[in-house]
């Protein structure tokens, strides 16, 4: 149902309501969450006796690749192959489908978490909160009919519209418990040469942006392994890519541009604040156009602060006891991160917040889409018993707002 149900950013509402009217099937009170006429969150919230922590078990839900050729071709490849299609197929024990892992295996653990909850009928002495969120992909809106869809969006719509929990996990990809993210922020850099045409190239100044833009995006993508190994520390190591590019006209091949322009990504440690990206950025592109004679202007288009948890909070250590109660051993944390997730938003809202989440499918040719829409049913079992694990260890102790250390 969550694969079948198309949830491109900005387009949750269908899925939502699905996930609600399921929940409440199983007894537990739930709702669809509206943010715009298209995008909805859901939530649900069971137990709560009385006297006991409220942990929040929360997944994004939407996709950041829209089951529509037209639109995801030919950015996300050559074809819209049958696992990036919103039709959930079974081989073995592997689900494919699109965002069968990520988000909507993650989604699925904590449904089927709850359902487990409510049939053992186990007490619940806190209150346990199901939220699913929309506008979890670090994407701006599909439509420019629709602002604000991304970047966490629905998950900041959740925490404001009810009450701030004790605790809370994120399941999103990596069987390991961290309390680290790194932070984003997004830039856009221009560059100005000449409008001229190509007989006129020999007779009248030449200054292509497009070739000028080249030397930018080669130099920028030497310097973020630079930006890396700087800013790398506790669990993350930050990435950069340059992503975007446009300049020119498509109808003609005659004519350079006046101006040329590209986006990039640049994470950010919890411990740099999007100032400092600033600055450094600043910088590196001043010392370019000067020793370049490259004319550029940049400016910052967004930042989210990268946010931690600190290791001996409560929700750290029980969630890394249940992980090393299933495994039998030792936890060990995944170094050299560089996904964010809303985990930032929590944290930003005070939330103590521990992200687990399912490993990639056993497959071979695994490559970014596969490992999104992939699914191995025995890892998300494995999740599925960790977040019951949590949900009883936190849920059954004192209150005390999220502050034990």
């Amino acid at each position: 149902m969550l694969v079948d149900t198309p949830s491109p950013t900005g387009g949750e509402a269908p899925l939502a309501r699905r996930i609600a009217a399921h929940l409440g099937g199983l007894g537990i009170e739930a709702c669809e969450q509206r943010l715009q006429a298209e995008q909805s969150n859901a939530v649900g919230w069971l137990g709560g006796s009385g006297g006991g922590a409220s942990l929040l078990l929360y997944s994004p839900i939407d996709t950041v690749t829209s089951n529509d050729a037209e639109e995801d071709l030919p950015w996300a490849g050559n074809a819209l192959r049958a696992d990036m299609r919103a039709n959930a197929w079974r081989e073995n024990d592997t689900l494919f489908g699109l965002g069968a892992q990520n988000p909507k295996g993650h989604a699925a653990c904590i449904v089927m978490a709850a359902e487990a909850l409510v049939r053992a009928k186990a007490p619940l002495a806190g209150q346990l909160r199901l939220g699913f969120g929309a506008g979890g992909m670090p994407t701006d809106s599909r439509s420019s009919k629709v602002k604000d869809t991304g970047h966490g969006v629905g998950c900041a719509h959740m925490l404001a519209a009810g009450p701030r929990p004790d605790y809370a996990i994120i399941a999103k990809t990596g069987w390991a418990v961290s309390w680290e993210e790194v932070g984003l922020a997004w830039y856009e850099v221009r560059v100005r040469g000449t409008h001229t045409y190509v007989g006129s190239r020999h007779l009248l100044p030449y200054a292509n942006a497009i070739d000028h833009m080249g030397r930018v995006v080669r130099a920028l993508e030497q310097w973020f392994p630079l930006w890396t190994e700087r800013n790398r520390s506790g669990l993350v190591a930050p990435q950069g890519v340059v992503s975007f590019i446009e300049g020119g006209a498509s109808r003609t091949a005659a004519f350079t541009p006046a101006e040329c322009r590209i986006r990039f990504d640049l994470r950010l440690n919890p411990r740099t604040i999007p100032a400092e990206a600033d600055e450094a950025i600043g910088l590196f592109l001043d010392e370019l156009s000067a020793s370049d004679s490259v004319d550029l202007s940049w400016r910052r288009l967004l930042a989210i602060p990268g946010t931690s948890t600190p290791e001996d909070n409560w929700i750290i250590r029980s969630t890394i006891a249940g992980w090393e109660e299933l495994e039998g051993g030792v936890h060990t944390a995944i170094p050299g991160l560089s996904g964010a997730t809303d985990a930032n938003i929590l944290r930003a809202h005070g939330v103590p917040t521990a992200r687990v989440g399912l490993p990639k499918a056993p497959l071979d040719d695994l490559d970014f889409q596969l490992g999104m829409n992939a699914a191995y049913l025995p890892h998300m079992e494995r999740l599925t018993r960790l977040l019951v694990h949590s949900a009883l260890a936190t849920c059954n102790r004192p209150s005390d707002g999220g502050r034990d250390g």
